[in-house]
């Protein structure tokens, strides 16, 4: 049988799983508490696999319900706030960049783009290429009568709409590329921080662009793997760290031309892209790139607690460097760890651990930012309790960048956070961040704690490298032991069929 033949064989004509779905509620004891709100866990009285509300709409739905409840959350700045005085969008802590960038960016004016220099502070659009082409489709649908505070709030109206159906796209994504395990997509469709920050800013849609291209990967496609990440890098940037542990798991396994082919379609679909506009208008198309790099130190960062508690701003060069420096020695250690651990690394844990390790070292870190990591966690460790320690230290930061720029903002009354408490608030996404990455790590060296292969899988998310054997090992992983330690309960865990040199 080949493996698109054997892929196959996962699913049913209407693409739902065929074999037995994992229920969280017989495996996580978070899960199951948290069922007793809905009546406890699934029994005799459940729908069975015929009926219409399959698993994936189910959490397409949830999703979308929790979409809604974020856009509710936004409405003392929708009413009034994003239009009458600066503190009160903080104080209410539902700010957006939207509403403010359809006129500070000249899509109220009908600039387009990239090639029409702007009048404030911007002198071009400082957003990768497919991001500003949604921003522009967003500024079409949006209608031109009516005073400039009513078309602010159809333009964020349009664009919640279409980051909306973003949703459900990263949402549908999730709980198919683990065929086996559609609920851990819960995770991302209850996911407060997902649900506060889901319409600062247009992340989702390079968000929605990756959760298809993880998709792509566990299907065994390779080719349409790589147009959804060059796709996804055309509308942020952090999707092409992926490529990065890839490159080291395809290594150990020896799959270089599904690695090449990955490599060739997302540079082509970068390019088709960005280089009709880096030739048209290259000052526009840069901007992006120079924005980041002259872009001094910033919210949300470590850098930031070292600026305020030594009193002193932080060279902006030195920073890009030593930032740079920071990203590339944790990027040698995730390597190392791929060819190293006992067993052949989740892509899901290496993809999680890279865009942490991106985001810890940043200079900045934007509260949407977490969403960037949602859907990975949920993949990568799929455990409630985890996630919710983590989730608890985002919305701690949500909160705290809010009430800070209260602060700043409200001059002598100083109504808000103070520094010393915002550089907690920041702590504390760094440390939940920590946490997490820490708790993968473990999985990642002693496999049998890793809840995603108790039953003896390998990857599900991970294509042509489930279930492919080592052609390539550093370290003890040379000669690793036959079976994964016992646990306590459940099925005694086996290694993947491959051995190094096969």
């Amino acid at each position: 049988m080949t493996s698109e033949t054997s892929a196959r064989a996962y699913e049913d004509r209407r693409g739902e799983p065929a074999e037995p779905v994992v229920r969280p509620t017989e495996q996580d004891e978070v899960a199951a508490a948290g069922s007793e709100l809905l009546g406890g866990p699934m029994g005799r009285w459940a729908w069975g696999a015929g009926h219409w509300l399959t698993p994936v709409r189910v959490i397409a739905l949830v999703a979308i319900g929790m979409f809604a409840l974020g856009m509710a959350q936004k409405a003392p700045c929708y009413d009034w706030a994003w239009f009458r005085g600066v503190n009160s969008q903080y104080t209410h802590a539902c700010y957006s960049d939207i509403p403010h960038l359809y006129v500070g960016r000249g899509f109220a004016d009908d600039l387009v783009p990239y090639f029409d220099r702007l009048n404030g502070d911007m002198d071009y659009l400082e957003y990768p290429v497919l991001t500003g082409l949604f921003m522009e489709v967003a500024s079409w649908l949006t209608p031109s009568g009516g005073s400039m505070q009513h078309r602010e709030q159809m333009y964020w109206m349009v664009n919640a709409g279409m980051l909306m159906a973003c949703t459900a796209v990263i949402a549908v994504c999730v709980a198919r590329t683990h065929r086996r395990r559609p609920w851990d997509a819960l995770l991302v469709a209850l996911a407060p921080a997902f649900a506060l920050t889901a319409t600062i800013n247009w992340d989702l849609f390079a968000i929605a662009l990756t959760a298809a291209a993880m998709l792509m990967w566990s299907r065994s496609r390779p080719l349409a793997f790589g147009i959804f990440i060059g796709l996804a890098t055309a509308a942020k940037l952090y999707p092409v760290l992926l490529l990065g542990p890839l490159l080291f798991l395809c290594w150990r396994a020896g799959k270089w031309r599904e690695y090449g082919v990955a490599v060739f379609g997302a540079a082509a679909s970068w390019l088709a892209v960005n280089v009709p506009v880096m030739l048209l208008a290259p000052e526009g198309w840069k901007k992006f790139y120079t924005f980041s790099q002259e872009r001094s130190v910033d919210f949300g960062s470590f850098w930031l607690i070292i600026s305020q508690r030594t009193g002193k701003s932080l060279d902006v060069d030195m920073v890009n460097n030593l930032a740079t420096l920071l990203m590339v020695l944790l990027c040698a250690g995730i390597a190392a760890l791929t060819l190293t651990a006992p067993r052949r690394p989740r892509f899901a844990q290496l993809a999680f651990l890279v865009v942490a390790a991106f985001i810890l070292t940043n200079k900045v870190y934007s509260p949407q930012y977490v969403l960037w990591l949602i859907p990975l966690a949920a993949l990568a460790r799929p455990r409630w309790r985890d996630f919710l320690i983590w989730q608890a230290g985002e919305v701690v930061y949500f909160l705290g960048i809010w009430m800070y720029l209260a602060y700043t903002m409200s001059g002598e009354k100083h109504q808000g956070l103070p520094p010393e408490g915002y550089q907690l608030a920041i702590a504390a996404h760094l440390l939940a961040t920590l946490y997490l990455c820490a708790v993968i790590v473990r999985d990642i060296m002693m496999p049998e704690r890793d809840v995603v292969r108790r039953d003896g899988s390998d990857d599900p998310s991970g294509g042509v490298l489930d279930g492919a054997g080592d052609v390539f090992v550093l370290g003890q992983a040379a000669h690793p032991p036959r079976h994964a330690a016992p646990l306590v309960e459940g099925p005694r865990v086996e290694w993947g069929k491959g051995q190094p040199g096969t």
